[in-house]
């Protein structure tokens, strides 16, 4: 992890993706670029329809000097760790903030964002894009988030699917840095595949090859959401971050999460990082 990317907000009180990602740069000595948003980028196109031409002037003045300022906060922010920074200023595009941020993420180790609640910015779009049109992995930095990266324990949900698995080798950075590195293995109780996959030895053996400190761990639960049951188990063990596969699927320029992406995005009090 030697070259990151974080969206930065407009408000300082919505910087955590920004404070997390400066630990994050620290921890791997890495380089660590920003991008803000001075457009409409958040806006529905509905919402501009019948505007006059000078109030949209105005709106997109102010959205300007938002992200100037938090381009500001970035420099100050990540300039008193020593760290390598550049920074990316979007004002007018013909394409919409999702397809603008995936096109700078391609070129990064890591894209690192945060996530969406009701009385932040909505960067659903931006995730979705940063984790299905990138080929590369992303952090979604819980809206409570208030430390930096620890990784005293770290959470890795294994189903023995590809996204499973492109999540757990694109994380061997952090897990290799984790005191512990958990296999979390979620069933309805009616699973057919083999006992020894299921537990998750297989991928166990593998990561021990890398020097990983290992614990496995099977919860059977027919009758509760598999998010919830995640993010209960994170809570329970004090997990630092949470290690998943993406599902869902792209079709053109229309993502669509899987309920158990979806579901974790939007109760998560971890951070999650995310492969597709």
């Amino acid at each position: 992890m030697k070259d990151l990317i974080v969206k930065l907000e407009h408000d300082k009180a919505h910087d955590q993706a920004l404070g997390f990602a400066v630990s994050v740069a620290e921890t791997f000595n890495a380089h660590l670029a920003g991008v803000a948003y001075g457009n409409l980028a958040g806006l529905p196109d509905y919402g501009m329809a019948g505007v006059p031409g000078s109030v949209v002037a105005d709106i997109l003045a102010q959205s300007e000097q938002a992200a100037r300022t938090a381009l500001t906060r970035f420099h100050a922010v990540a300039g008193r760790s020593g760290i390598s920074i550049s920074d990316h200023l979007v004002l007018d595009t013909g394409f919409g903030a999702a397809d603008t941020f995936a096109s700078f993420a391609r070129h990064y180790d890591l894209s690192i964002l945060r996530q969406t609640d009701d009385e932040g910015p909505d960067n659903s779009l931006i995730i979705e894009a940063a984790l299905f049109n990138t080929g590369r992995p992303a952090i979604v930095v819980p809206y409570i988030q208030t430390e930096g990266l620890k990784l005293d324990r770290v959470l890795c949900c294994w189903d023995g699917g590809a996204p499973a698995a492109r999540a757990v080798n694109d994380a061997l950075p952090f897990l290799k840095r984790a005191g512990t590195v958990e296999i979390l293995n979620v069933t309805s109780g009616k699973d057919e595949t083999s006992h020894r996959e299921i537990r998750g030895m297989e991928i166990a053996n593998h990561l021990a090859r890398h020097d990983v400190q290992i614990e496995i761990e099977t919860v059977s639960v027919p009758d509760r959401s598999i998010a919830d049951v995640i993010l209960s188990h994170a809570a329970d063990r004090s997990a630092d971050l949470i290690v998943m596969g993406g599902y869902g699927h792209s079709r053109l320029r229309e993502f669509v999460l899987g309920g158990v992406t979806r579901n974790i995005l939007r109760s998560m009090t971890v951070p999650a990082f995310l492969s597709r």
